[in-house]
């Protein structure tokens, strides 16, 4: 490593990480937190870390839930929705990821009508060719009581949980842990909400001229990258659901439907429980796959890490060691952290033997 450094110095290439406190002098089109011209590159970075955890974390919620429901739908007895779930998995999977991404930015969300004729949902929501204007929450002084309120529930929960497993462990009795979570958390949030005078309000877009303003702006970016992400890797994941619930020995189904259990009772109780530690792993996988083409944002001008650290940022200043190596710390960080969440919910799913 050190004769890598002494090469380097020797062709006049200077090392070090000062040029994140110089003045980026560009713009960036969203941003999750204060930023302008006058913003450092160490701004920058951290803007493009945020823009790729939002997108990371959208993509990975959304294509869990679309792969659940189509590894399952592949297994319906059906046979329009199997072979739907079918024709899904097969398009989506066998077309690359960036044409996916140019589909959907390109053609998809370019073909959308302008802001004055823009799809309205709910009086409150726009999608028009420059994105989706949803309402934003602007939170008052009174809010931090809602928080601690949300947080102490949490823990009440927690300590519930652990009561109620005691409990059905002792006499076999089950408490509807999910139900009475579910009562906590909005009753006291919602109690504290209004003790402290209503502290969120909503800014709604509204049209004037050409463009909305206020509320806040989903950039035709982020959305095509979401959509694509999503899509695409909801098709690995519905063949890991697939094949964990095939893995599943047919005589506990025969046991189920024998003492009278329904198709959709004996799935949720006997059936996901079991596939679901081996469906957990390969899915593992699937997810450090979406944290890492979220990078293919480049294409379309998604303001992620490498779009504008990696990339303007890398321009400007020139340090190409520094900014790559920072850049690669972070996906690997990132990665790091979902696969050591999934591997404590994979550690805490399996059976232990008495």
């Amino acid at each position: 490593m050190g004769n890598l450094f002494d090469n380097i110095e020797k062709r006049g290439i200077s090392v070090g990480f000062d040029f994140l406190n110089q003045e980026s002098g560009f713009g960036i089109a969203q941003t999750l937190v204060e930023y302008d011209e006058t913003s450092t590159h160490s701004k920058v970075f951290l803007v493009g870390i945020l823009n790729t955890i939002l997108v990371s974390v959208l993509g990975i919620i959304t294509a869990s839930i679309i792969g659940l429901f189509i590894g399952i739908g592949r297994l319906s007895s059906n046979w329009i929705i199997s072979k739907l779930s079918m024709i899904y998995v097969e398009l989506f999977r066998n077309i690359p990821i960036l044409l996916q991404i140019l589909f959907w930015y390109n053609v998809v969300l370019a073909s959308l009508s302008s802001p004055r004729q823009s799809l309205v949902f709910f009086e409150s929501v726009f999608l028009n060719n420059r994105g989706l204007y949803i309402p934003k929450p602007l939170l008052q002084d009174g809010f931090i009581f809602v928080a601690i309120s949300f947080v102490l529930a949490l823990v009440a929960i927690f300590y519930l949980s652990k009561w109620a497993k005691k409990r059905h462990d002792e006499t076999g009795v089950k408490f509807p842990i999910w139900t009475v979570s579910f009562g906590i958390i909005v009753f006291s949030t919602t109690i504290v909400y209004f003790l402290s005078g209503s502290p969120i309000e909503l800014e709604y877009s509204s049209l004037q001229g050409f463009n909305f303003v206020g509320g806040y702006n989903l950039l035709p970016e982020l959305l095509a990258l979401w959509f694509a992400l999503s899509i695409y890797t909801a098709t690995y994941i519905a063949e890991a659901v697939r094949a964990g619930i095939e893995a599943i020995n047919k005589g506990q189904s025969e046991a189920s439907l024998s003492l009278g259990l329904s198709k959709g009772l004996m799935l949720k109780k006997v059936i996901l429980p079991q596939a679901i530690r081996i469906i957990i792993p390969p899915i593992i996988n699937q997810y450090a796959n979406l944290i890492k083409n979220s990078s293919l944002a480049t294409a379309i001008g998604y303001p992620e890490l490498v779009t504008v650290f990696s990339g303007t940022s890398l321009n400007q200043v020139g340090q190409a060691i520094e900014i790559i190596l920072m850049t690669m710390a972070v996906y690997l960080i990132l990665n790091i952290i979902v696969s050591m969440i999934m591997n404590y919910i994979n550690a805490k799913m399996k059976i232990k033997e008495r």
